[in-house]
């Protein structure tokens, strides 16, 4: 009787550390923990668009200066390409910056995305931020040459009431903002004036499910929110710009993940479902316009890389040696999404 108990109990535990070695392997190591580190964004005039963020934002000028020419070559510039670049961030954040970047003597540069439409998809959409006062950001933002590509847009997600703007700036650069009415603000966002760092960036994608699994499966980022296919129940104005008749029958689908639990570092990606419009994928490369890439850092470059090929996924760019002003020598490779927005990863 003995033996046979100490051999129920062997067997109970056998079974129970295979099973939580089975659930070890099913977890899929992040390619990084960390939030994107900053924004990289191609512009037309830096000073131009540097204002929207200095002028309403309260960020900081950082630094400014030449780009690099290791760091040109690295977005596939010729030779005779140079360019400036604006570094902008909140003050006391590491995380979230903005780098504007000035490609000069590369012949014609198109937008990324030619208007702002939603149900277009390809490259990214836009950067988000959290504000207060929207009615003030958004007449300032209308002084300063920025125009919205909505009104002033409630929207309920969750246990929040919000206000959400899409302003759009030169050369079609959108940042969209958020005013968080109730409850308040948790303490997991910094205290701001006006407003935040960015904390997320949004893609419109062809296939939400498609996007995600590549987020969760391919980066092993975790979830945030993966929502059920949404229509209003009464024609009502979305956050996105879905013409308002329309919003009873067209449904869209969101997914937010992020490398790690918290406000910043994350990544959205939005289908409209039903609504056929432009893909752009082909136009997310340097110098065109828009929103370029964000950067995330690695404690290896040799084993995100890795993980990344194992697990079935191309490099869109070899790992480089370059030099990124405030980063210092730093190795890089970049990847794309399924819907053609450039990732890049970085060891300093």
């Amino acid at each position: 009787m003995l033996i046979r108990k100490l051999f129920s109990q062997l067997f109970c535990f056998s079974f129970v550390l295979a099973a939580s070695y089975l659930q070890a392997a099913d977890k899929i190591v992040p390619v990084t923990s960390e939030p994107w580190q900053e924004a990289v964004v191609s512009v037309t005039d830096a000073d131009a668009t540097a204002r929207f963020f200095i002028e309403i934002g309260g960020y900081d000028l950082i630094s400014r200066g030449a780009i690099n020419k290791s760091a040109l070559s690295n977005w596939g510039m010729a030779q005779h390409v140079n360019g400036e670049y604006v570094l902008l961030g909140m003050p006391g954040r590491e995380q979230g910056k903005v780098r504007l970047l000035e490609f000069q003597n590369t012949g014609r540069r198109e937008p990324m995305r030619p208007g702002s439409r939603a149900w277009d998809t390809g490259c990214y959409f836009s950067l988000m931020v959290r504000v207060k006062d929207m009615q003030a950001i958004y007449d300032d933002a209308i002084r300063l040459g920025w125009w919205t590509e909505t009104p002033i847009t409630p929207l309920n997600f969750g246990t929040s009431r919000l206000n959400v703007v899409i302003y759009r700036g030169p050369d079609g650069v959108q940042v969209q903002a958020y005013e968080r009415i109730e409850p308040p603000l948790g303490s997991d966002i910094p205290n701001f004036d006006r407003m935040t760092s960015p904390f997320n960036v949004m893609q419109m994608v062809r296939d939400r499910d498609v996007s995600y699994n590549f987020f969760t499966q391919v980066l092993g980022f975790g979830t945030f929110y993966k929502g059920k296919p949404y229509t209003a129940k009464v024609p009502t104005p979305t956050p996105i710009g879905i013409p308002i008749n329309l919003t009873t029958s067209i449904p869209y689908r969101a997914g937010i993940v992020y490398p790690r639990p918290g406000e910043f570092g994350r990544m959205e990606m939005i289908e409209v479902m039903g609504l056929q419009g432009a893909d752009y994928s082909d136009r997310c490369h340097a110098p065109n316009l828009g929103i370029l890439a964000v950067r995330f850092p690695v404690e290896s470059i040799k084993d995100a890389s890795t993980m990344i090929v194992d697990r079935g996924w191309s490099l869109s760019q070899e790992i480089d040696s370059i030099t990124v002003d405030d980063l210092g020598r730093i190795k890089i490779f970049s990847i794309k999404t399924p819907d053609g927005a450039i990732i890049q990863f970085y060891e300093s």
